[in-house]
Formats: C-alpha cells, structure tokens, sequence
C-alpha cells in the first residue's frame, strides 16, 4: 500500500551454496539485486489507501507484508535488538536502577509515567505493556524509599479494584478490556486500611520536611508536588474502596464523589508540576526517550504468540485529563443510586452510554444500579422495580392501590408470572447500556427477540385482566395496559437500532431515505402514540383520585393538572418532522442525481432494505413490520412528484419541528442542537425549493458534528 512505511535498509541475499543434502541445486545460480529504489519509485503511482493486486500478489501478500518486519507489528523485531534487557533483580544488581534515595524529580517522573500507563490500560492495552513496564511494580516491598513504596502499592491496589469493577459489572468486551495479569500478583499482602495510612505517613513525612526547608524554593516545589501526588492517588483510592463495598448506600456513594471532586481540584497542580520530573533517558533509536525505572519491552516475552497491539503511551497530562474526565462521568453515574424510578435511571444510563464512556465508569453504573444480589439470582428487588415502572408508566389498574383485581388468586399470579418474565429484557436493556456503542447494536438485535416474546405475554395478561374488570365493581377497564408498556420499550429500542447505524457509519448516503421514511412513517408514529395512550390512562387515573378526594380538594386549592409526557410527545413529534424533512430532501436529491449510487451490476436495494430492517421483519409482530414491497408501494407515488415540490415539503416538516422544538420549556443541550438543526435545513430546502442552483458536481454534505443521529444538509 502507498501509506506503508517500508524498510529503508538494502539487503543483499548471497547465492546459495553447492549441497549435498540438494544435489539438483548443484548447477543453479541466482543472480539477486537490490530493488529498493524501484521499488519506491514505483509506488509513487499508487494513491493512499490503493493496494497493488496480481496473480502472484493479493491480500493475503499484502498484509503479510504489512505485518512482517514493522516495528507495530512484528515482536520480533525489537525483542532482541538495542539494548539487553534486565528484569528487577538483575537491574538492581547492575545498579542499573535505584531502589532508594530516589531523588524527588525521579520520582514525579516515575509517578507521572505510571498515570500514563494506567490511562493507556484502561483504554484496552495489556497489563505487561503499559503499567508492569515500570520495574518498581515488579516487587513493590523491596523498594527502600517510602513515598515510592506506598505509591506502588497504591497503584496495586487500585488495578486490583478497577479489575473487581469491570469484572463484576460484566459489560466489556475484548476491545475494552484486557483483564490479563501475565503472572503479577495484583494483592500483595497489605490490607486495604493499611495501604491508605501508608499514603497518610509518607504525607506527614513530608509535610514535616517541607516546614524544615529554609529558602530552599526549588527542592520545595518539588516537594509540593510529591505530596500532591501522594495525596491524589489516597483520595481516589479512598473514592473506589468506599465504591467497591457490597453495601454500599446512597450516603456512602455521596462522600465518593467528594473525594472524586477533591481528586478533580488535584489535577491543574499535576498538570502544571509535571515539568518539574527529571527528563526521560535516551535509549536508543528504536526505543526511544525511557522514564527511569522503565522498560518497554521487558514484558516482551510474556505477550502471546500472536502480532501484538501497537501501544502509545500517553503523556502525562493527557493522562491527568482523561483521569479527570472519568471523574466526572463516575460523579454522574452515581446520581443512578438517588433515583427511585425504573424510567428515570434508565434515561439517565442512555444519556451516560451517548457520551461514550470508559469501562470502568460504565461498570460502576452497572454495580450501583444492580447490585450483586440480583445477578446472584434474588430477583425481588428487580420485579418491585419493574412493578412501579409500569405503574409509574401507566398506571394499569391490577397495579393501583385497593384493586379488587387483585383478590382472584388466578389474577395475582398472572401478573407475578408476567412481572417475572419482564427481569430478563428489561435487565437486559439496563445492562446493554453498559457496552460499548458499537456491542450496543448487535445487543439490541437480540433484545428486540426478548420484547417480541414480552409483547405477547403482555396482550394476554391484557386480555385475562381486562375480562375480570368487567365483572369487578367500580374497576376501571384493563385495556393494553402492559402491551402498551412493552410496546413503548420495543419502540424505543427500534428507534435506538436505526439511529445507531448513523453513529456508527454505517449507511452510505444513498439508503438514508428508507431509514429516515421508517423512523417517520412508523416508529416515531407509534411512540407517539404509546405515549399518548398512556398519558390519557394517567390523567384518567388522576380524575379518579381526584373525584376520591372530593371533600379535602373543595377545601384547598386545586392543583393545576401537568401532562406527564407532554414534553417528551412534543419532542417525538419534532424528531418525526426532522425525519420526514430528511426523507422529503433525499428523495428530491435522488430525482435531481446529487446522490452518488452504486453500480447497478452490483446493487439490489431490497437486499439492501432486507439487511437493514432484518431483526423487524424476523422477529416483530407489533409494529408489524413493512416489507420492501410494502415501502415501494407506499412510496412510488411520492417518489413521482418534482423534486422542488419535495424540497417545499420538506422544508415545511423542518419549519414544523423547529416551531414544536421552540415552545419546550427549559430545553437542554440537545433540544438546542435539534433546534439549530432544524433552522439551518429550513433555510437550505428553502432556498432549494425556490430554485437555488448548486454545484451539480458537488453532492450534498450531511455534518453529524452537531448531533450523531440528525445531520445539517449542506450544499
């Protein structure tokens, strides 16, 4: 390929000699030359990314020859080559490295260079790449110096809890997470309590140096930030053994997220006393500028026989930034143990899983929102929570207070059976939130099974309560109260499904249509639609409460009724016009060819129609699914129009969904993104619509910078 960096260096291979073992080599000759030169002059013809293909070379050559002898790729190639390397023992024997009086420079350097490692770790690097290439981590209790000592015990222990997170929050993956130790023992023998008060002595130690220093600037910074290092790495690991407890409360998760924010307080000082660490030892070319007390490739030999991942370790303060970033996102997630509604910490979990986080804030999700003892298999807590959910939601009449529904015993069991088969998909649901965007789409395929299964429980329990309403007196009607519970959920995720294939790029510009005319024609339809369902069942509900507390009402002042998901009806609705304006404009950008199509030998656009819409049409009853035929008569007609009366159309669903976006009250960031989304298309189907020329050369650019899922048409 072009953008390979090839080997500079010449080789010359010598003919080979006669052999007894090859008598029919005897009489052959080989003439070898050097075709270096050539052969960079001959890929200058090639343009980036365009690979060369032969008879005698395709893909399997090329990436032979892209893996074998790059330093990225091939472990063999700088195994053996520099320098000799030296394991703990050995280096300080050859005195090689310093195992105390380590000057106060080293050691912020040392320190800084471990962050780095850490960050790098947690970002899905191996263990014996990144942290176990610092040699003081190899055996922690030899060290002589105290503050080194303590900080390398610290930097143990909280290797060993953040392994405890990820593993127990079950949410990585392997492009995550590399939970490989290569035969390090992450406990060394030294409890929690005293790892801290071995942070708290070395403080004081220096603390007390610190007060003995007379005009002595120089070794005081230094001193100052040695202790703000020693203090940083107590407090966050103070914050993740209060984090790690089986019983951990809301009281507790709070004082955490103090010690977190102090942590954050901690990081401008780091930042700005990393300049004063000792600079890096230079190695040799291949290896670079070393921190002491490190070796890149002194765990070489542990990594498995396979090309292994190219590792770049951070700088320090990219290190301190992504540390306070996680901070912050730890800081957000607990807010999930103050919520008591199944909905509310459900949005907030997406909301977290949109900002992409790291694996360990989206395991500590995970853990405080479903605690251990229901991954244990006690599922109690679980079935309550769903139970208020769908009240919250609805408000079913088997589920309000003094039902007479629930004195049949053949009623009370449907409905714990029903709530029973809810733990798995919605559990399901809250633990997909935890994965990485790209699992999240190939999780919510397989939930929508789940939902489908759910879906048709729900319409029977539906069904059985609401015969048995009919002869409870005073019982309200037991209309689709959990099939339109369930429906709103399975909505929800087939909205999530599509939309994620446009974070992800997954479509080419030429399927937006479908993906769009489906969002608009159906799904957002039908949410919209759930949610009104069960916002006149809530009212309905309200009414009734209200008609009960007649006497006290008439005596106080009636409060003003508030729709429960009238801001979220409204927003849906924009969302449904965005998607009819995209869809209007792609269809008008087809007719006047600015979408650039594939080759029709190699197009099918029902197999693509298929391909995208599959886990619908495989699995889903309701909404019933919409076949490609089905899309084509439905849209042929509309296909037919001209395209600057699709762009006026067009522009009118923008120019709808900004005027619903501007009357939300208190809107957040994402309303204002929509908004400003939806101005700027109106303005650029407007001007389309009124017969604006453009570049007929140029197609259309759709900007997702703004937002991931709805793009600015530019032209």
């Amino acid at each position: 390929m072009a953008d390979v960096q090839a080997n500079q260096e010449t080789y010359t291979v010598p003919s080979p000699m006669p052999s007894p073992v090859m008598p029919f080599l005897m009489d052959v000759s080989f003439n070898w030359e050097p075709i270096t030169s050539e052969f960079f002059e001959a890929i200058k013809e090639l343009k980036l990314g365009e690979l060369l293909h032969d008879d005698l070379f395709g893909l399997f050559e090329a990436m032979s020859a892209i893996e074998m002898m790059d330093p990225k790729m091939d472990a063999g190639m700088l195994c053996n080559r520099g320098r000799e390397h030296y394991a703990y023992s050995k280096a300080i024997e050859l005195k090689i490295l310093k195992w105390e009086e380590v000057s106060l420079k080293e050691q912020i350097g040392i320190m800084d260079t471990t962050w780095s490692c850490v960050v790098t770790w947690l970002d899905g690097h191996s263990l014996a790449q990144t942290v176990f290439t610092n040699l003081y981590l190899h055996k922690p209790h030899r060290l002589g110096d105290r503050s080194l000592k303590a900080f390398c015990v610290a930097i143990y222990k909280l290797i060993d809890l953040i392994k405890d997170f990820v593993a127990r929050g079950l949410v990585f993956e392997e492009e995550d997470f590399q939970p490989m130790v290569y035969g390090y023992r992450l406990n060394p023998d030294v409890p929690e309590v005293r790892s801290i008060a071995m942070l708290k002595e070395v403080e004081d130690e220096l603390n007390r140096k610190k007060r003995q220093l007379v005009d002595e600037p120089e070794l005081e910074q230094d001193l100052n930030a040695v202790i703000a290092r020693i203090r940083f790495i107590k407090l966050m690991l103070q914050a993740f053994f209060g984090l790690s407890k089986k019983d951990i409360n809301p009281n507790s998760v709070a004082e955490c997220t103090k010690l977190l924010s102090l942590c954050s307080d901690l990081i401008p000082v780091l930042i700005s006393s990393s300049s004063r660490s000792c600079p890096p030892h230079y190695v040799s070319e291949i290896h670079g500028p070393v921190m002491v007390g490190f070796d890149p490739l002194v765990n070489q030999r542990l990594l498995p026989p396979t090309f292994p991942r190219y590792t770049h370790i951070k700088t320090p303060s990219e290190a301190y930034k992504r540390l306070d970033e996680l901070f912050g996102r730890i800081r957000q997630v607990s807010k999930v143990c103050s919520l008591t509604s199944f909905h509310a910490a459900l949005e907030l979990m997406l909301e977290v899983s949109s900002s992409k986080p790291c694996i360990v804030s989206r395991s500590i999700m995970q853990l405080l929102f479903l605690p251990q003892c229901s991954r244990a298999g006690d599922t109690i807590n679980f079935i309550d929570a769903i139970r208020d959910a769908a009240r919250t939601f609805i408000s079913p009449p088997v589920l309000m207070p003094r039902s007479g529904l629930l004195s049949n015993p053949q009623a009370k069991e449907y409905l714990e059976c029903f709530l029973g088969h809810c733990v798995r998909p919605f559990s399901n649901l809250i633990q997909l939130c935890g994965h990485n965007r790209a699992r999240q789409r190939e999780k919510l395929a397989h939930l929508l099974e789940d939902f489908a299964n759910l879906q048709d429980e729900a319409e029977r329990v539906d069904a059985f309560l609401h015969s048995l309403s009919k002869k409870c007196e005073n019982a309200r009607p037991h209309l689709a109260c959990f099939g339109t519970w369930v429906l709103y959920h399975t909505l929800r995720v087939m909205i999530m499904f599509l939309l994620s294939g446009f974070e992800l790029e997954l479509y080419s510009t030429h399927e937006y249509h479908y993906i769009f005319w489906y969002l608009y024609e159906f799904l957002y339809g039908w949410l919209i639609s759930s949610l009104s369902r069960a916002d006149s069942f809530l009212t309905e509900q309200e009414n009734l409460n209200d008609a009960n507390r007649k006497q006290r009402r008439n005596k106080s002042k009636t409060k003003k009724k508030v729709r429960p998901y009238a801001r979220e009806i409204m927003l849906n609705q924009a969302l449904q016009n965005m998607c009819g304006g995209y869809y209007k404009a792609m269809v008008a950008f087809k007719k006047d060819r600015k979408i650039p199509l594939p080759h029709p030998e190699f197009d099918c656009e029902q197999v693509r129609y298929d391909h995208r819409f599959a886990p619908f049409i495989n699995v889903l009853l309701t909404p019933p699914p919409v076949q490609y035929n089905e899309f084509r008569e439905m849209t042929t007609a509309l296909e037919q129009s001209d395209s600057r009366d699709l762009y006026n159309t067009g522009c009118k669903h923008f120019h709808q969904a900004r005027s619903i976006l501007e009357t939300i009250h208190n809107p957040d960031q994402e309303v204002n993104d929509l908004l400003r989304i939806a101005k700027t298309n109106f303005i650029v189907l407007k001007l389309l619509g009124t017969g604006h020329k453009h570049d007929s050369n140029s197609p259309p650019d759709f900007d997702f910078s703004l937002h991931h899922h709805f793009p600015i048409i530019k032209i």
